[in-house]
């Protein structure tokens, strides 16, 4: 893995962010927010990105590439839109990654270091403000893509769900 240091909340940066689908509503001073707690990260073919059962604090954005995610070594999903959003589930539910992710061919993400919104927490009722904003900032993006992800596993479950019925129906003998 290639690893840059922390961003830069330049203007540059800040309309890089603005291209990825999920951040280019929001306002200029929370994608700041996040790109002072980001690094760029570059994974080579077949290059582990996270790992099953780790507890590290980053939330990942698709910038290029794509990635398969494996549970148990079985691939249950690929990714591959850019500023689709991977690892958010650790950071919601505090627990240790649920699956591995593997780069499918050179990828690029965006990772955030959402542990690092803690240096925010102290200090002035403003600092406090910006914590709240920027966890609220999250949980949006998380809700979004949450929702899509739901409403694409239902839409896999019928099908899964009508398929077993056809094979339940030619495994039965004729009554």
């Amino acid at each position: 893995m290639l690893e840059s240091k922390y961003l830069k909340d330049n203007i540059q940066n800040i309309q890089k962010l603005m291209s990825i689908p999920a951040l280019k509503h929001f306002e200029t001073r929370n994608l700041a927010k996040i790109l002072r707690l980001s690094k760029i990260r570059e994974y080579d073919d077949g290059e582990l990105i996270i790992k099953e059962g780790d507890v590290d604090p980053w939330l990942y954005f698709l910038l290029a590439g794509k990635v398969i995610i494996k549970k148990r070594g079985i691939e249950i999903s690929r990714i591959n839109a850019i500023g689709e959003i991977f690892g958010e589930m650790r950071i919601i539910d505090d627990e240790a990654r649920s699956a591995d992710v593997v780069a499918d061919g050179h990828t690029v993400c965006l990772a955030v270091n959402t542990s690092a919104h803690k240096q925010y927490a102290t200090g002035t009722s403003t600092d406090k403000e910006e914590t709240l904003d920027f966890i609220l900032l999250l949980y949006r993006i998380f809700a979004e893509y949450m929702s899509a992800r739901l409403r694409l596993t239902n839409t896999e479950l019928i099908k899964a769900k009508m398929e077993a019925g056809k094979l339940r129906k030619k495994i039965q003998p004729a009554e």
